[in-house]
């Protein structure tokens, strides 16, 4: 897959141009890197916070931004962990993905354009909605 760049994105809310993608290469890990930067996917099964039963709130793991509650969190089953909605209005953004021969729903932050996962219309929530996001795209702060 051709690795993504911040103007690949379209609009945000945070001025990437103000992003010092050096210090953030350095901040985040080779896997963090690849899934928010060029949109990989981490292996099923092998993230963090895949089995976090813990309530709390997931942040976007380059820009902090509060993306998923531990409340609409679930065991989807696919290996990624799962999330029910966003949330709140306007903090994931989504974008048609047609990579890999198929179309997509990627799922993005609003804030500064990491990518996150797909969204999927197989949930069990009352939206219907799975969001499928990548454990290396979060960062989780406990309720407890």
């Amino acid at each position: 897959r051709t690795p993504r760049t911040w103007a690949d994105r379209g609009p945000s809310l945070t001025s990437m141009s103000d992003v010092d993608l050096d210090a953030l290469r350095e901040r985040l890990t080779a896997m963090q890197w690849r899934v928010t930067q060029e949109a990989a996917t981490e292996p099923p099964g092998t993230g963090p916070y895949l089995n976090e039963k813990r309530l709390g709130t997931y942040r976007c793991v380059v820009c902090e931004a509060e993306l998923f509650s531990g409340e609409t969190k679930y065991d989807s089953g696919s290996g990624w962990p799962s999330f029910t909605d966003a949330m709140g209005d306007g903090t994931v953004a989504e974008h048609t993905d047609r990579s890999l021969g198929m179309v997509r729903t990627e799922a993005t932050c609003a804030s500064c354009g990491a990518h996150l996962g797909h969204i999927v219309p197989d949930g069990p929530g009352p939206g219907g909605m799975r969001y499928c996001i990548n454990g290396a795209a979060l960062e989780f702060d406990t309720d407890e």
